[in-house]
């Protein structure tokens, strides 16, 4: 579980959106920065990639499970018992009336 603040840092993904009017590879202008349908992977910048062999995941800091994405501080196990952003923190709603189990 993500808040809408962090989820801003997370990665985007290398394929393309298929849905072509609203989405991110969508050129509207002949002047466009972008081609359609280029190679995320080919033509991007190498230093944003994401390698898994070089990041260093941290550990939860409920259960020092280790966590899902690079930079959060919860495992998304911890989180969602918690209802908190695995990433800040945050509490994103009240579960005191709610059957938070894992089953």
């Amino acid at each position: 579980m993500v808040c809408d603040k962090c989820e801003k840092k997370l990665g985007v993904s290398v394929t393309q959106d298929p849905w072509k009017a609203g989405s991110r590879s969508h050129v509207t202008s002949d002047t466009g920065k972008q081609k359609l349908s280029e190679n995320k992977l080919l033509t991007a910048a190498k230093g944003n990639r994401f390698d898994p062999t070089k990041a260093a995941f941290k550990k939860c800091r409920i259960c020092r499970v280790s966590t899902h994405h690079p930079k959060a501080h919860y495992c998304q196990a911890c989180a969602y018992k918690k209802s908190i952003c695995c990433m800040c923190g945050k509490t994103l709603m009240n579960t005191k009336n709610y059957k938070m189990s894992m089953v």
